[in-house]
């Protein structure tokens, strides 16, 4: 009896629904069905009802576009050029990030790509003071 109780353990096993999804990466349901038009390698599996089934790897692939388009400031383009890049066996930092920064510093242009995001965000902060007086 306990054999089959254990059987979900596995990551691979486990998929999620959309609205699972949705609420894990914080994400409407709506944005995640737009990525998976705009980035191929996203792919949930269909049921026989037609509902998008989630593996944990299309879930942690969501994350990662979050985090390129949200935190780092990619376009859409850029990051899916990144992620083909990781996929293809490239290192693909730079093509969604800064620009022309060369290959070995890849930690120096994120920490870049962070201070002008802070720097942005300051900006911004500004200017909505200014604007409020």
């Amino acid at each position: 009896m306990s054999g089959t109780a254990a059987a979900p353990v596995s990551n691979e096993a486990r998929t999620y629904r959309i609205g699972e999804v949705s609420r894990l990466t914080e994400l409407k349901p709506f944005v995640l069905r737009y990525w998976e038009s705009e980035f191929p390698m996203l792919q949930p599996v269909k049921s026989p009802n037609g509902h998008r089934l989630y593996r944990q790897e299309d879930v942690d692939l969501v994350l990662k576009i979050k985090r390129l388009l949200y935190d780092e400031g990619f376009t859409i383009a850029g990051a899916r050029r990144h992620l083909r890049g990781l996929a293809n066996g490239g290192g693909g930092a730079a093509e969604g990030g800064l620009g022309e920064a060369g290959s070995g510093d890849a930690p120096t242009t994120q920490l870049n790509r962070k201070m002008l995001l802070d720097l942005r965000d300051g900006l911004r902060s500004f200017l909505t003071l200014l604007e409020r007086k």
